[in-house]
């Protein structure tokens, strides 16, 4: 901004920007980020919403209390932020991510959980969240993260990110240790199966889309686990995508 560079000189033959630009780019700057924070405990979200109202850059413009009334709100309020808890009754936050995506394409996510379990973070970056950060995070923390996330980065903390980094070390090793080992033939509805955990989908939205029982794909998972010995549906997904038995995008 000009006020930055000090006092304004007159030079001659200059090319200065037309003044209308400026005032329009300070204008947009100033817009505060707009959250939606969703979470089933009353009390956290009034102590979050309290926290950030603290903030001059960051306006809570709405709340909810589960993933299907978050995804109500972020189809009315249209969001830059949807703060939300992975664990909710009704709908939780993970599923309702994909929703969330289709009804406010600009919105950007961010789990705020206790959920330290890999396999849910993994799904709710497929599910089109940004950002993954456990509730032991301090308040200037949020707040942060906001920001960065809003600025278009990522944000997964840290002891979580370690998390993902210890477990891909170990499936690597474990496929290198039996790169001469046949890789296991899965059985076509293994496939489908596998390629629907890929697109971040539960075990009942896979029962539906197959047409099969909940309990079946839950046998079927396992049975895929099985054949790869692997322990985890994100490192079946992974070793899918390496051994090119499946691509994401």
């Amino acid at each position: 901004m000009v006020e930055s560079f000090g006092p304004a000189m007159p030079v001659p033959d200059a090319h200065p920007r037309p003044e209308a630009e400026e005032p329009h780019e300070r204008e947009r700057r100033k817009e505060p980020i707009r959250v939606l924070v969703v979470d089933d405990h009353a009390l956290f979200r009034r102590g979050l919403e309290i926290v950030l109202a603290q903030e001059e850059d960051i306006q809570v413009v709405g709340e909810a209390g589960d993933g299907a009334e978050a995804v109500d709100k972020a189809a009315d309020l249209l969001p830059d932020i949807v703060l939300m808890d992975v664990r909710m009754p009704k709908r939780g936050g993970i599923e309702a991510c994909t929703s969330i995506k289709e009804v406010a394409p600009s919105a950007k996510i961010i789990m705020l959980t206790i959920s330290d379990e890999e396999a849910d973070l993994y799904d709710a970056i497929k599910a089109g969240a940004t950002g993954y950060l456990l509730k032991e995070i301090s308040t200037d923390e949020v707040s942060t993260a906001i920001r960065a996330v809003a600025d278009g980065q990522s944000q997964i903390s840290p002891s979580m990110a370690a998390k993902l980094l210890t477990e891909f070390k170990s499936m690597i090793q474990r496929t290198d240790e039996s790169k001469l080992v046949p890789a296991p033939k899965l059985t076509e509805r293994e496939l489908e199966v596998l390629k629907l955990v890929a697109t971040g989908m539960n075990n009942r939205d896979i029962a539906k889309e197959l047409f099969i029982s909940e309990n079946t794909v839950k046998n079927h998972v396992r049975n895929i686990l099985e054949k790869l010995q692997l322990h985890s549906r994100m490192e079946a997904v992974v070793y899918a995508m390496r051994e090119k038995i499946l691509e994401i995008r």
